[in-house]
């Protein structure tokens, strides 16, 4: 058991796109489905209150447990384990928006915590933390759980992002890419890796070298954006009548 605990991990390393990765993935996909299949269940706040509150505290048990885990393995770090990356950073603004039931940070959320996160689920930074290890697991229900904090709101509350909030989103965004960039040079660290590259396969790998990388990770995410927000384009230019 200590195996699957241990911070220097002996398991074999993770494998993007592996069996195991793919059902995890898969599992992912059919957990967001389920509130819209469910969606007539969260009419009344009660039966809201009932999955807000649990999956809220799921996600700050996992991030809190992270943590400590860290610790217990003496492996904990200011200059990795902070949660300055954009997709752990909105781990915590999931827990927020569940309890809060803030339509504006839903709309914060819809891009930049469900982009982050489909990118980190899709090309994780495992290195050896294969399944079943803690890592492995607390990485996907954290990540998994704010996309599925998103849909939650959508399916049960209804809300709806707009493209003011996709621009808006744009702006913190580089804002804090900027605050982030100051910071990692004063702890030597390399949040949201404005720095350089992680060692493990990501999307950077086909963005160029060194800061130009920087540059298309800003089209990428300007891309993935408006791809977030087509199936509610298409709603509102259905429901204007416009052919």
């Amino acid at each position: 058991m200590n195996a699957y605990f241990q911070f220097h991990s002996k398991l074999d390393s993770f494998r993007l796109f592996s069996m195991e990765h793919l059902v995890t993935i898969a599992i992912i996909i059919i957990l967001c489905i389920l509130p819209f299949v469910t969606r007539n269940q969260y009419k009344k706040d009660g039966k809201r209150r009932l999955f807000r509150f649990p999956l809220a505290f799921l996600l700050l048990i996992s991030d809190v447990l992270q943590h400590l885990w860290l610790v217990e393995e003496n492996a904990w770090s200011i200059k990795r384990d902070l949660p300055l990356h954009l997709s752990d950073l909105v781990v915590i603004l999931a827990i927020i928006m569940l309890l809060t039931k803030s339509n504006k940070l839903f709309q914060f959320m819809y891009f930049a915590g469900i982009g982050s996160s489909i990118q980190a689920i899709l090309t994780p930074n495992l290195g050896r933390y294969s399944f079943p290890h803690f890592q492995y697991i607390e990485f996907f229900i954290s990540h998994g759980g704010v996309i599925l904090a998103c849909m939650f709101m959508i399916a049960a509350f209804n809300y709806r992002p707009t493209i003011r909030a996709l621009w808006v989103t744009v702006l913190i965004v580089n804002l804090y890419a900027a605050c982030v960039f100051f910071l990692n040079k004063l702890l030597g660290s390399n949040y949201l890796y404005i720095m350089k590259k992680p060692k493990t396969p990501s999307l950077l790998d086909y963005l160029g070298p060194w800061p130009w990388y920087l540059l298309s990770m800003e089209i990428v995410m300007i891309v993935s954006f408006y791809i977030l927000y087509i199936p509610f384009w298409r709603k509102i230019r259905d429901s204007s009548g416009v052919s």
